[in-house]
């Protein structure tokens, strides 16, 4: 027998010799989102006076509210504005209009201007109106020390409780006012500037969305009883010609809260007239409205 002993053959070491794996580069931040940018509000900064305007149709045509409208011009009787004055159509720089309390009550019918002259001022005091009794002077120091002893009425503060600060955008979801046929439609050429839906006397007419009642009464001809309800600082909605008007000028309005009931004021038939305006421009409530 061969004694020699076997040698037990041992594979060399393995090395692994593959290159040493990279570390990962950090994650980017994932950058900010923008906020949406906001709509540009296209208002000049006044408007003047015509013939035929009410300081309730002026503050509707411009988005506005006109307590405010009147607060920011030194007006205290809406009736006596005249063709030609120019109106700011926001707050003043420095320091609000100084006025007297506003002389109007909710419901009160403003009639158009006829085109007659300003009555002369009072002595001493340029632009002072003596009929009808009030004072309408801009914001002077002057006119302040006149007015010092008159304890102006609250005006609803500019930002609306209603809507959330989140909500001051073109982001609102609407609903449909009134149950009904639609028996006009918008056309912004001429004067169906809304949509007219048919009813029933006395039928529910509901908020579109909530928001803060601004108008509620009888001052713009064509309209018969009116609400106008301010959503934010871009949209209000128009509810025109209801028989009976359930909410009062600043009022918080939830979607769907019933706010007047159907009629025909300032028209031929029994239907709602409704109106959504961006920016006081009527915009049509179709293109906005979920389906029927």
């Amino acid at each position: 027998m061969l004694t020699a002993g076997c040698a037990v053959k041992r594979g060399a070491p393995v090395v692994d010799r593959a290159p040493p794996a990279k570390a990962a580069a950090p994650a980017k931040p994932a950058a900010a989102a923008k906020p949406a940018a906001r709509p540009a509000d296209t208002r000049p900064e006044f408007y003047t006076v015509r013939k035929g305007d009410t300081l309730y149709s002026i503050a509707l045509d411009q988005g506005l509210d006109y307590r405010e409208l009147a607060q920011w011009n030194g007006i205290t009787d809406p009736a006596a504005i005249r063709a030609g004055q120019p109106l700011r159509l926001s707050a003043p720089p420095q320091a609000a209009a100084v006025t007297a309390p506003l002389k109007t009550a909710p419901g009160v019918v403003a009639q158009p201007l006829d085109g007659a002259p300003a009555a002369p001022a009072a002595a001493g005091v340029e632009g002072v109106k003596t009929q009808p009794k009030a004072v309408r002077v801009p914001y002077s120091d002057q006119a302040y020390a006149q007015l010092a002893n008159l304890k102006p009425e609250p005006v609803p503060a500019k930002t609306d409780p209603s809507p959330s600060p989140g909500r001051d955008d073109d982001n609102i979801e609407w609903a449909w006012p009134a149950n009904g046929k639609v028996i006009s439609t918008f056309n912004g050429g001429t004067n169906f500037k809304g949509i007219s839906i048919a009813g029933r006397l006395g039928q529910p007419v509901l908020a579109s969305a909530p928001g803060r009642v601004i108008f509620s009464g009888t001052g713009i001809r064509g309209f018969g009883k009116l609400i106008v309800i301010k959503h934010n600082s871009i949209f209000l909605s128009v509810y025109a010609n209801n028989s009976k008007l359930l909410v009062k000028e600043g009022e918080t309005i939830s979607q769907g809260q019933k706010i007047a009931e159907m009629g025909n004021t300032d028209a031929d038939e029994v239907k709602l007239y409704f109106e959504i305006r961006r920016f006081g421009k009527p915009v049509d409530p179709l293109k906005l409205l979920p389906p029927a």
